[in-house]
């Protein structure tokens, strides 16, 4: 397929900027593929679910690796660190080419661009400079300087593991309270571990789909929970991923398109580069909650391959039609 086929204009007003104040106050719109669509909230997630099914969740935690470097002509550098070289170093993104000298609080920063690769020296322990200095790294078509209030609410109720750079959103919408009434219901709420890394951030540049290459995520996911998918699907209960991340993990190990890693004690992990894109046979799951994704994305391929092209671009068009609120911070869909 040709990337230009997902390509959908949005008015900037349907960007949401700042979560709502209550989580699960999100509007959902619930896509069932046989039976048409339905408007409703993220509170209401229980009654579409039905006893033995099971909700896979992301656990990763968000760092907040995203540092505003002090040019000394007065410039601002937004970087997000992607990944530790050693005790002081580490690799980056930012946009322009800027090489040479920048400040942090007083702390002088070594910057340097080779073959495109952006690199940062810092004289300080490069923990410490998160810790004192890091924001969270929201997205860029966020257009504000990350705050207090973001360190919670651009993290998941359930966050453990510490490793992403950007957050698994589809599990922002939600609640104790919620993940509470599901299991109630007898519904069965499962965890995995993947850390989203620096692909989440990058355009697919070219409009042949099959030429782009995703960069590889680390995932942590126990055996026995793939055991659990195929007794659910042999019972006719539906196995649900929260999120594209979640799905990734799951079908990049389903499919045997990962790399094993030290995996003992009955866990697999592993690194997973599988890109999902339309047509696309999955293995792991049957339903999927996810948020409103960017146009020609890489989240929006993997959507695609479980609605269909066509369908993707109808339910993408009522979504802006009806004001519901895209991205990070916005609304969510049930794919059922």
């Amino acid at each position: 397929m040709n990337l230009s086929e997902l390509y959908f204009d949005l008015p900037k007003d349907r960007i949401a900027v700042r979560p709502l104040k209550d989580r699960d106050a999100s509007r959902l719109l619930v896509v069932k593929r046989d039976k048409g669509l339905q408007h409703a909230h993220f509170r209401d997630l229980p009654n579409f679910l039905n006893r033995g099914d099971l909700i896979i969740l992301n656990d990763t935690k968000v760092v907040p690796v995203r540092l505003r470097i002090k040019k000394p002509t007065g410039g601002i550098i937004d970087a997000i660190v992607t990944n530790r070289i050693d005790e002081k170093s580490c690799e980056v993104m930012f946009r322009g080419d800027y090489c040479g000298q920048g400040y942090l609080e007083g702390e002088v920063v070594s910057i340097s661009c080779q073959k495109g690769r952006k690199t940062m020296r810092f004289q300080s322990d490069l923990t410490d400079i998160i810790d004192k200095h890091g924001l969270m790294p929201l997205p860029p078509y966020i257009k504000r300087i990350p705050d207090d209030e973001d360190k919670k609410s651009y993290q998941t109720v359930y966050a453990e593991n510490e490793g992403s750079i950007a957050a698994p959103t589809a599990g922002l919408h939600f609640t104790e309270d919620l993940l509470a009434r599901l299991q109630e219901k007898g519904i069965d709420i499962e965890r995995i571990t993947l850390h989203v890394g620096k692909g989440t951030f990058l355009p697919i540049k070219t409009n042949d789909v099959k030429l782009h290459k995703m960069q590889e995520e680390w995932f942590e996911i126990k055996r026995i929970l793939l055991d659990k998918i195929m007794d659910k699907k042999k019972q006719g209960n539906k196995v649900i991923a929260v999120g594209t991340t979640t799905t990734r993990a799951l079908e990049g190990i389903l499919s045997n398109q990962y790399k094993a890693l030290n995996s003992n004690n009955g866990v697999i992990r592993g690194m997973t580069d599988i890109f999902i894109y339309p047509p696309y046979d999955f293995k792991a799951i049957d339903g999927l909650i996810t948020n409103f994704h960017l146009p020609s994305s890489t989240p929006l391929l993997l959507v695609a391959s479980l609605l269909g092209i066509d369908k993707t671009k109808e339910i993408y068009k009522i979504a802006i039609e009806k004001d519901y609120r895209f991205f990070s911070y916005g609304d969510a869909m049930l794919i059922l």
